[in-house]
């Protein structure tokens, strides 16, 4: 490609709004251009680059035998309410209505449309297993899209879905499909972490997410130094404390005064107690119902935990209206002691061996000392539903864990039965007996591994592709396009690349030498050839982009050395990700 009749609009500034490396670089690159908030046009570098990781996913996918489709990115509702999530996916869900007032949606995601494919065309377990792909674009209505295409309203994104007759089956694609991931990302050269994780909006039983390690990354990755545990910390286990009998004598309830104080730092400043002498009584709407979630006052509460724990559909935060409703206190004083009506009382482990805490009194500035929780609490359930902490202890081996940042760019979800049953897609049995199929699916973000990339690969002087996913292998540079035998030589050395099958950027533009070479480094292609005042002597220049390694080279051996050093840029990459 002539760079000259090339579209990449190149930026030296892209204002403040750009915050994550990723972001300002794709811009800066003119790999993308914002159209709207969250919604981007990928320009041809951008598009590239993209093909290229679409690449490497298809090969993965037909390894392991999975098919490739297109299915209709408009849904219609009704699949959705069969499934249970037009109601409960949430204010993500991109609505629309045809002019024949019928519901529609821009689907987030596709097990509702496959699940009613293969309702309507499989019907006995001798058709499957079956997995199923596409690669489409996919719409979310993100409350704040940020980060360029990190985290955008519409995305790329491959999502496959497996069918089986048995979970036996679904276990072998799910470790197939989680090995393909591990060579998808190693081979675009991310840096990346499987980790166990919630399955959200998309459900199921078991699930993995593919961490790009980042400190732009928006979760936080728990894991263990000493052994290979790993998951996110919305998953990550606490380990029970081990009850300890002091013997402590406990006095009596006693009602204090805390005016004022609603704050878990109010409270303890005014009452000259530690926070971890507190009880924290949060209220949450668990699927329309109150229940009261109790944590020691210096831990948090992990709501997805309570979610899962109830096995629940929704889980959210009371309102201070539905606080005073049901406690009879305002936001702050409430506890689980003298509540006005009878509701259910989660309690994280640790709070519940606590003695002599404090805890709100279900008046307004007012507080309970003096509690005893296994004395003065009469009905709750124990479970762990709080947030680890770093340094809390590996449920794994023991150790103490350690907090990373982390990029979601893959996961993968054992579904079971949650779509087949309810939409009634079954298939009969060897004894002809009618089960419901059971399902898995697994996503990668195309366009939010590409930005992952960039976080990864990248220094002061721009991106730094590797080369499995680089949009061009060459930069070939001629400094002066006025120059016959600098412009002969390399329209030369296109040509003979071209001829090779080398991906090659040809920079035949008319600007200073200067420019050229710092729009180089920006783009980040991984071998530079430069045309220069030496081609006089026979020689051009080379240089590698990541190691920044340079040197002259017979112009009539470019050929012949050029692939010797895209290998070394292979290797380079490989080298860096497995530091």
């Amino acid at each position: 490609m002539r760079q000259q009749t090339a579209l990449i609009p190149t930026l030296r500034d892209v204002g403040a709004e750009a915050e994550v490396m990723s972001h300002r670089l794709m811009l800066k690159a003119g790999m993308i251009k914002q159209l709207a908030a969250g919604i981007y046009t990928l320009l041809p570098l951008g598009h590239r680059v993209l093909r290229k990781v679409e690449q490497i996913v298809r090969e993965e996918m037909e390894q392991v035998g999975a098919q490739e489709l297109l299915l209709p990115a408009m849904n219609p509702s009704e699949l959705w309410k069969e499934s249970g999530r037009w109601e409960t996916y949430g204010a993500e869900l991109v609505k629309l209505v045809d002019r024949h007032e019928r519901d529609f949606l821009l689907g987030p995601t596709h097990e509702e449309v496959i699940t009613d494919l293969l309702r309507n065309t499989v019907s006995s377990y001798k058709k499957l297993p079956l997995t199923l792909y596409q690669i489409q674009t996919k719409f979310r209505d993100e409350r704040r899209p940020r980060s360029g295409v990190l985290r955008g309203r519409e995305f790329l994104m491959k999502d496959a879905y497996s069918f089986h007759a048995d979970e036996e089956s679904l276990e072998k694609t799910y470790q197939m499909m989680y090995d393909a991931y591990s060579r998808i990302f190693t081979r675009c050269g991310l840096e990346f972490r499987p980790v166990e994780a919630d399955a959200g909006a998309i459900g199921g039983t078991g699930t993995h997410e593919f961490m790009a390690l980042s400190s732009a990354g928006e979760d936080t990755l728990v894991f263990c130094r000493a052994c290979d545990y790993a998951a996110n910390i919305e998953m990550a286990e606490v380990q029970v404390p081990k009850a300890s009998d002091s013997g402590l004598t406990v006095a009596p309830l006693e009602k204090v005064a805390t005016p004022g104080a609603k704050s878990i730092e109010q409270v303890t400043n005014m009452l000259g107690i530690e926070p971890a002498h507190l009880i924290k009584s949060l209220l949450f709407i668990v699927d329309g119902e109150p229940v009261m979630v109790l944590v020691r006052g210096d831990h948090e509460v992990n709501d997805i935990k309570v979610k899962n724990f109830l096995e629940a559909e929704v889980c959210e935060l009371a309102t201070e209206e539905m606080v005073q409703q049901v406690t009879g206190a305002p936001v702050g004083f409430a506890g689980p002691i003298g509540l006005q009506k009878e509701i259910r009382i989660l309690v994280d482990h640790t709070a519940a061996q606590m003695k002599d805490a404090v805890v709100g009194a279900n008046e307004g500035d007012t507080h309970l000392k003096h509690v005893d929780f296994q004395r003065d609490v009469l009905s709750y359930h124990v479970a762990d539903v709080r947030l680890i902490e770093e340094g809390d202890v590996c449920p794994q081996c023991g150790d103490a864990v350690s907090f990373t940042r982390g990029i979601e760019v893959g996961q993968v979800f054992k579904l079971g039965t949650k779509y087949s049953k309810p939409m009634n897609a079954v298939i009969h049995d060897p004894n002809g007996k009618e089960i419901p199929m059971t399902m898995g699916c697994y996503g990668v973000g195309i366009s939010r591994t590409v930005a992952s990339i960039v976080e990864q690969h990248h220094d002061d002087d721009g991106i730094v592709w590797p080369l499995a996913i680089a949009p061009y292998a060459v930069h070939l540079i001629v400094v002066n396009v006025k120059n016959d035998e600098q412009r002969d030589v390399a329209e030369e050395l296109y040509a003979s690349m071209q001829a090779a099958g080398v991906e090659v950027l040809f920079d035949d533009r008319k600007e200073r030498a200067g420019v050229k070479f710092k729009d180089a480094d920006l783009l980040g292609i991984p071998v530079r050839i430069t045309v220069g005042a030496k081609v006089g002597d026979g020689l051009v220049e080379y240089k590698v982009r990541r190691s920044g390694e340079s040197g002259e080279i017979s112009k009539t051996d470019v050929m012949e050395q050029l692939p010797q050093l895209l290998k070394q840029v292979a290797a380079l990459t490989k080298r860096i990700k497995n530091r």
